[in-house]
């Protein structure tokens, strides 16, 4: 093993690695549990590096720590400037949305690695088009971004009562675009972090639609469910979110992570499991 840029790193060889590939994510239990992530493959064996722990609080990001083994290779993948596309599956309440935003929101305001968050979704229930709601882009989506703004409830509850929570509001809405996918086409988008929830109601077709919009200095995570598809015509092997998964499966700049322990409450968990 040896260090480097603050990483510990191994080259391993044996049978097992062969099908390894590049930014796994590989743990394992005992008296030495370690967990860590597949950086390159070559002649001489598979390179590994362990990764950070961001389970303790000092290293919680925008006040978030894992809760579990697998948020905290997402939240890895979440933070790590050599991975240009994250997906994120996972049923409801394991934290796929609150996760992204956090690592969004400290390599914008923290890092400035980004310059914003741009958040965007299919619109799929209610019509196909969001043009007959009234208002601008935003208040137009805002009925389909709940999920943002629950979690961006629990990301700006800081220490300075009423008064600091609004003005922690006020910055982090200023960094938070939301847009509607028709909005995305055409455009190119340069050092932007963006968020795509409910990945499992695209197409294959709008997937490369969108994530041929990012441009340099550009990060796309992919949020989803397989087993919540509202777009009447897609199942679990047609989705656009499954499409993509496993094209980029081989790429050393893309990860996939896929969550399996809800954190929500009891009662969700409960529901998850028997309905």
């Amino acid at each position: 093993s040896w260090q480097g840029h603050g990483h510990t790193y191994y080259r391993v060889r044996g049978p097992d690695t062969d099908a390894w590939t590049v930014n796994e994510c590989l743990y394992m239990d005992g008296d030495q549990p370690f967990e860590a992530i597949v950086r390159e493959r070559g002649e001489d064996g598979v390179l590994i590096e362990l990764v950070n722990d961001y389970r303790s609080s000092k290293h919680a990001v925008w006040g978030i720590s894992a809760r579990n083994r697998e948020q905290n290779f997402a939240l890895n993948l979440l933070m790590d400037p050599e991975i240009d596309f994250v997906s994120l599956l996972g049923t409801a309440g394991t934290g796929k949305t609150l996760l992204a935003l956090a690592a969004g929101l400290s390599q914008v305001l923290d890092q400035n690695r980004f310059r914003e968050i741009i958040m965007t979704r299919v619109t799929v229930p209610v019509g196909e088009d969001i043009g007959f709601l009234p208002g601008t882009e935003e208040e137009k989506m805002t009925p389909w971004m709940g999920a943002l703004m629950d979690n961006l409830e629990v990301l700006t509850q800081t220490e300075g009562g009423e008064w600091g929570r609004a003005a922690t509001d006020d910055l982090l809405r200023s960094r938070i675009r939301i847009h509607s996918l028709n909005f995305m086409r055409g455009r190119t988008f340069l050092n932007k972090y963006i968020i795509l929830d409910e990945a499992q109601n695209l197409t294959a077709k709008q997937m490369k639609t969108l994530i041929t919009r990012a441009g340099p200095g550009t990060k796309i995570v992919c949020l989803g469910n397989v087993a919540q598809i509202d777009t009447p015509y897609l199942t679990e092997t047609t989705s656009g979110l499954t499409y993509v998964v496993d094209r980029f499966k081989n790429w050393p700049h893309g990860g996939h992570i896929t969550l399996l322990r809800g954190e929500r409450s009891r009662l969700a968990d409960f529901a998850s499991e028997i309905l």
